[in-house]
This record gives C-alpha cells, structure tokens and sequence, in this order.
C-alpha cells in the first residue's frame, strides 16, 4: 500500500490540509494526537515523572503537558529523550494501525517532525505543508496560547521549512486554505494514479 507522509513546520496548518485529505476517503492517521494518548498510559506517566519531575502530575493524575512542552523546548536533550520513549510507540501503533486499512489506494499521516525523527524513510512519498512565517507564528500563538517566544522555541527545533521543502515530494502552500484546495485534488489525483505501483 502507498503510504504517504504529511507534515510541514508548526503553524502550517498540516491537521486543517489533513482534514481535506480524510474527506476525499483517505485514511489518516493523526501521530501527533496518538502520541498524546500513548503519553496517558500509565507506565508512560511513570516513565515521563522518572525522566522528568514528579512535579509534572497534575491533580487529575495524568502529565501536565503544557509544562512537560515548556521543559523540553527549552532544553534539546530533554526533547529527545522524551521523543525516545515516545515516538517508537508511536511507530508500532501507526503499522498496526496501516494493517487495518484495506480498498484504499493510499493511507496518510500526519505528524510534525517525520523529518526529524527518522521516520521519512518509512514512506514511499510526502507532502510538505508551507506557510509564511509570521503566518505560522500566528497561529501557534493564538491556537496554543503561548507567547511568541514560546512559538519561535518550538520552531528551533524543528527542520527549517526549505529544508523540508528540498526532500519534499509534493508542497500545499497554504497561506490561504481555499486557494490550499486546488492544490490537494491534484496532489491526491497524481496518488491515486501511481498507487497500484505500491501493492
């Protein structure tokens, strides 16, 4: 089956380009949002305090995410080591998750850093989402609430958007989201066509 990755640099707007993709019947598998759910089992809790601070528990039992993000933007060690215990979760879940997927002509997911963590290898094309920085910024800022400092530090550790767009098969530029439309159809008319290379 094609698999095909989606991502782009925080703010892009990937999960609203996502979204599209899920209503032309592909399936899409949201890493980004597994990860968070993998970060409330139990043995992760406890591997999370271990790593990084009891003080991270918050009082409905589960970790404080939004301190857990403040201490790790800020430190790159701490990112990777909570990416470790995080992301090959994240891995296994997602190819069980593909097993499940049939009479589709690909599959998508969408994650922030299949760049950065390695992951890139494991598709057989991706799609890069690109938007203006202050465009993104802005987003960030007012989707998360954070401040704009806090936005940039998310931002510095992940792979500069050229970058991204080098290695990138396809590009949505997505500054404006109606004029992003256009851009999917075709995107996801080339897919169907190459997909029975892929089985």
């Amino acid at each position: 089956m094609l698999k095909v990755g989606l991502t782009g640099s925080i703010g892009s707007g990937k999960s609203t380009i996502a979204g599209v993709f899920r209503v032309l019947g592909i399936p899409v598998y949201m890493a980004d949002d597994e990860a968070k759910k993998i970060l409330d089992q139990p043995e992760i809790i406890q591997l999370v305090l271990d790593n990084f601070g009891e003080n991270l528990l918050g009082s409905d039992g589960i970790i404080n995410r939004k301190a857990l993000a403040t201490l790790v933007f800020k430190d790159t060690d701490k990112l990777q080591l909570l990416n470790s215990i995080i992301h090959p979760r994240v891995r296994s879940h997602f190819f069980d998750w593909v097993t499940g997927c049939e009479n589709v002509p690909y599959i998508l997911q969408e994650a922030a850093i299949i760049y950065e963590s390695g992951f890139s290898v494991f598709f057989d094309k991706i799609i890069v989402v690109a938007a203006p920085v202050e465009e993104r910024i802005a987003r960030v800022v007012k989707r998360d609430v954070m401040t704009r400092q806090q936005a940039l530090d998310r931002m510095d550790k992940q792979w500069a958007e050229e970058k991204k767009l080098e290695q990138a098969d396809y590009v949505i530029f997505n500054s404006d989201h109606s004029q992003a439309i256009p851009q999917i159809l075709e995107i996801h008319n080339h897919l169907c066509s190459i997909s029975s290379n892929f089985n």
